[in-house]
Parts: structure tokens; C-alpha cells; sequence
């Protein structure tokens, strides 16, 4: 196994405003950068030395027992004891953290029905209606995602005065979500998501189409002073931050820079899941992009090992965050931090996929309750890879809770 620590300073230029001392005491873990819990300071970090994990195979899981071995050992180089108590441990600690999900907010909908035969109209199938169901996407998965986890939750967004809407908020009130900070905007359409699957009650459904209704417009100049307002008295409350920007315009260049700064005023964690332009979240904790969206921000194309750890470190470089989470489909994530080696999990689930909507979100939630629960990057890394490998076996957007995560954890880490 070799070191994950790099030799050596580090490189980073100062940004804007900054003294050549403060740049390095922010590349060293210093007091510039956002957010104290995830540089583990008042949290059990233990040693920057960990080892690395290569995986030349796409479909190598957690279940190989050299991977889980691979990884154990990563784990247990932080010199904390039992990896596997460590977790579980850290699994016990999420109920204590308090959540702020800032984002473009999205109703997901699901009309589901048996095929019965081919159309005369046109060569479709016709499905004979079976059921429909309304489940939370874009920022509020993430929100019910943690508030299942067992997290206090806070939502700050906006919707539409009509009935996705409306069935959005019943749906988060009924999950405990506080809804203090989302604003209906009279005139907006709540962007919505349909999705038609068909499919028998004996077989996975499979997704036919999907229906998009999107209200790309920014809030209205009211609704996003309002927001800001909110941020401005929620966020110095809470101890950690997700934006959750879907690129429909909530996460405008105000509602970026009063998350940013106040994030470091006050030293909270701020993890960033975005479809965009990585490089406007400059000095957040960390990034969760999936691979085709940090090949689309930096611009270049990841195609091996190689140009994706390229990717990784220029996000870094490029960004001032502490750590990069690239999720990789089948192939798992590859987690980047300043001056360590990067280290590649493998997914936990490769077979019992049922849909994999949303996991994303399962990832970014649960690597933000791991870090606010001491956990190092690499432990958050794995228990977001076991919590994704449970909610792909649902469907829709799914979430899952600490037992279940507690059983996974018991189940493939071994020691």
C-alpha cells in the first residue's frame, strides 16, 4: 500500500484578497478556508497518511475480497482502532447535526402502467395506469436524504403557487423538514420532473419517458432578497451547508457569494453539488460532481485513471476546496484532497440496481453528515458509497437510515 500523504509544501497561488501567508495557511488547513469541522479540527482526523486503492477493473465492488481488504486497511492507516467500530460510531452521530439544503427545488412524479399492446395511432406501447406517486428531487432530495439519516433539516429555495407545489410542501412537512426558507413566487411553474414507466408488479418497471417542466428563470428580485435574508439568519445557525444547484437560476451569483462567505465566517462545512461551473464555489470544503460534470466544467475529457486524477487535482487547484468527490456510476468514486494520493472506492452494489435517480444526492447528504460527525474524507467517502449502493436498489429518489447504513457497514467493512 503506498502513502496517500504527498511530499512536500503546497503549491497554491493566493486569491484574490489574500496574503501569501494566509494562502498557505489555507492550503495547510489554516483559517481561511471554510469550514473547521471538515479539516478535522475539534474531530478524530488522526494521520494524513493513508493508503490508496487502485482499481484496473470497472467491475470490482466491495464485495471482492482484496477490495474490502484494500480498503479496510485505508481506513484503519487513520489510527483510530476498529474501522468498522469507527463508523458505526460516526453512523450514531448524524442525528446531532443541522442542515441548510440551498438549491433549485424540483417535484419528481412517477405515473407507472402495464403494458397492454402496441398503439394504432403510432408504433408505442400503451400502458393501462396502474399508479403515480410524488416524491422530492432536485435540492429537497438531498434535504430528505439527510432528514432520514436523522439529521434536523432546513430547506431554502423556491416554488410555484400550483398543485406540484403544493404537493411538494405536504410531502416535506409530513418529513420534518423546515420550510421556514422556501418561497412561493407567484407566477413561477415548480419545475417538475414526470417519468413513465411500465412494467408489471412482477418485474422492474422500466423508465418509458420523462417529462420535463422547468422554470429556468432566476427568483424574482423580492424572492431572492428574501432568500438572501434567510441565509443571512439561518445559516450562522446550523452547522453545515449543501448547494444543491440543478442550474434552474436559484443559485444565482448572490445566493453563491452569501453561502461562501458566511460559510467562512462563521467555519461551516459547505459541501457543493452542482450540475455547473465548479469554479464559482470557490473555497468550499468540498465538490461532489459526477464525472461528466467535472469533465464539463474544467472542460477536457476524463477517458482513464490518469485524466481523471488530472481532473481531481485541477478542481482542487482551481477551486481552493479541501477535498473533490467524483462519483462514477458503475465504476465508484475517486476522492481527491490537498497533498494526499487519490483514493478510488468501489461501488458497494453493482448487481441489484433498480434505478439509480438520485444518488447523487444520497452521496452528497451523506458525506456531509460524516464530516459534521468527525469523520475523516475517506470514511465519508465509503459510507456514501455504502448509502448509495442501498437507495439505487429503489425507485425514484430514494433515501435510506442509520440502520440500514449500519448493517452495510457491518456487512462489508470486516474489521
Amino acid at each position: 500500500m503506498g502513502e496517500r500523504r504527498r511530499p512536500g509544501p503546497p503549491t497554491r497561488p493566493a486569491r484574490p484578497g489574500q496574503t501569501r501567508r494566509q494562502a498557505a495557511e489555507s492550503a495547510t488547513g489554516g483559517s481561511d478556508g471554510v469550514g473547521d469541522a471538515a479539516s478535522g479540527r475539534g474531530s478524530a482526523r488522526g494521520s494524513a497518511t493513508r493508503s490508496t486503492v487502485d482499481l484496473p477493473e470497472s467491475t470490482a465492488t466491495l464485495e471482492s475480497p482484496e477490495v474490502a481488504a484494500g480498503l479496510t486497511a485505508a481506513l484503519h492507516a487513520n489510527g483510530h482502532g476498529s474501522p468498522r467500530q469507527r463508523l458505526l460510531d460516526i453512523v450514531t452521530r448524524f442525528s446531532r447535526a443541522r442542515v441548510l439544503v440551498v438549491g433549485d427545488i424540483v417535484t419528481d412524479e412517477y405515473i407507472i402502467g402495464n403494458p397492454a399492446r402496441i398503439s394504432r395511432e403510432a408504433p408505442v406501447l400503451i400502458l393501462e395506469h396502474r399508479d403515480e406517486f410524488t416524491v422530492p428531487g432536485g435540492a429537497t432530495n438531498p434535504g430528505v436524504n439527510a432528514r432520514d439519516l436523522g439529521a434536523e433539516v432546513y430547506l431554502a429555495g423556491v416554488v410555484g403557487d400550483d398543485p406540484p407545489g403544493h404537493r411538494l410542501r405536504a410531502i416535506l412537512t409530513e418529513r420534518g423538514v423546515h420550510l421556514d426558507g422556501l418561497y412561493t413566487e407567484p407566477g413561477r411553474q415548480t419545475s417538475t420532473k414526470t417519468r413513465i414507466l411500465a412494467g408489471s408488479s412482477q418485474v422492474v418497471q422500466q423508465q418509458v419517458v420523462r417529462v420535463d417542466r422547468v422554470d429556468g428563470s432566476a427568483p424574482g428580485p423580492d424572492y431572492e432578497r428574501a432568500l438572501i435574508a434567510y441565509l443571512l439568519r439561518t445559516i450562522p445557525t446550523v452547522d453545515a451547508l449543501i448547494i444543491s444547484d440543478y442550474e434552474f437560476s436559484v443559485a444565482t451569483p448572490a445566493v453563491v457569494a452569501t453561502c461562501l462567505a458566511l460559510a467562512r465566517e462563521h467555519g461551516k462545512v459547505l459541501i457543493v453539488d452542482s450540475h455547473g461551473d465548479l469554479a464559482r464555489f470557490q473555497g468550499a470544503t468540498a465538490l461532489t460532481p459526477n464525472e461528466p460534470e467535472a469533465a464539463t466544467s474544467l472542460g477536457m475529457r476524463i477517458t482513464d485513471q490518469r485524466s481523471l486524477e488530472d481532473a481531481g487535482e485541477r478542481l482542487l487547484r482551481e477551486t481552493a476546496v479541501r477535498g473533490v468527490l467524483i462519483t462514477r456510476g458503475r465504476e465508484g468514486m475517486s476522492l481527491f484532497e490537498r497533498d494526499c494520493v487519490p483514493l478510488h472506492i468501489p461501488v458497494s452494489n453493482l448487481t441489484q440496481v433498480a434505478d439509480a435517480t438520485g444518488a447523487g444526492d444520497t452521496v452528497s447528504a451523506t458525506f456531509t453528515l460524516a464530516l459534521m460527525a468527525g469523520a475523516t474524507m475517506p470514511e465519508a467517502a465509503v459510507l456514501s458509497t455504502l448509502a448509495a449502493g442501498i437507495v439505487v436498489r429503489r425507485l425514484g429518489c430514494a433515501t435510506t437510515t442509520p440502520a440500514e447504513l449500519s448493517d452495510s457497514i457491518v456487512e462489508f467493512i470486516r474489521v
